[in-house]
C-alpha cells in the first residue's frame, strides 16, 4: 500500500508478523561491535553525525538491537548514549528524558506506528537536537518490485524523498540528506 499524502510504502498490518516470530527473525542477527564490516556500514550515519555534535552531547540509540555498536562508536567519540530496543533493551524510562540527538539506524522500516513513534522522539529532542535516521529509500514502483529490501518480513513501512520531505514540512524543518539512506532532521533552537 502506498499513502496518498505522504508517499510512504506500508504493509497492511493483517500481514504483520506477530511479535514473537519478529523476535526471533532478530535473533538471528548477527550485528557485533567487534564486526569492522558492521562498523563501516554503521559511519554512513555516525560520520556526518560526529560532525555536528558538541563533545560529551547526550544521545538516545532508538533500535539498538541485540549487539548495540552505533551507540558504542558514539561513547568511543566522547559522547553519552541510551539504548532503547523494544526486545533488547526495553527501558521505557529513555522515554522520561531530553537528548542533543537521537539516532535511528535500520530501525523506522521495522515500525508499526511510524508516525506516533517519530513525532514521540521529535518530542524528546532539544531545541538544536538532531534526530538522524538511516534506511534505505524506494525509488519508484519498478524498482520496489525488485527490491530485496521489502523481502525481509520484519521491515513493514518503507520511506522516500517524498516521505521524509512531507515528514519535514510537518516538523517545519528541511530533511539533510546524506547518501541514498542517511537523512537528518535538525530541530529548531
Amino acid at each position: 500500500m502506498r499513502c496518498q499524502q505522504c508517499a510512504l510504502v506500508f504493509v497492511p498490518s493483517q500481514s504483520h508478523l506477530s511479535k514473537a516470530d519478529e523476535k526471533s527473525y532478530y535473533d538471528f542477527h548477527q550485528n557485533s561491535p567487534h564486526d569492522s564490516g558492521y562498523r563501516a556500514f554503521l559511519e554512513r550515519l555516525s560520520k556526518p553525525l560526529l560532525e555536528q555534535l558538541k563533545m560529551g552531547s547526550q544521545g538516545l540509540d532508538f533500535g539498538s538491537g541485540p549487539g548495540p555498536t552505533l551507540s558504542l562508536m558514539l561513547e568511543e567519540a566522547g559522547h553519552n548514549v541510551a539504548l532503547y530496543d523494544p526486545f533488547f533493551a526495553p527501558d521505557q524510562a529513555v522515554f522520561t528524558r531530553e537528548y542533543d540527538f537521537i539516532t535511528c539506524s535500520e530501525v523506522v522500516e521495522h515500525l508499526r506506528s511510524p508516525g506516533r513513534e517519530l513525532r514521540r522522539l521529535w518530542a524528546l529532542l532539544k531545541p538544536g537536537g538532531l534526530l538522524a535516521i538511516m534506511t534505505k529509500r524506494v525509488i519508484d514502483q519498478a524498482a520496489f518490485a525488485r527490491w530485496h529490501y521489502k523481502n525481509d518480513p520484519t521491515h513493514i513501512v518503507f520511506f522516500s524523498a517524498q516521505t521524509f520531505n512531507w515528514l519535514g514540512e510537518s516538523w517545519q524543518i528541511e530533511p539533510i540528506f546524506f547518501g541514498a539512506d542517511v537523512v537528518f532532521f535538525n530541530k529548531c533552537p
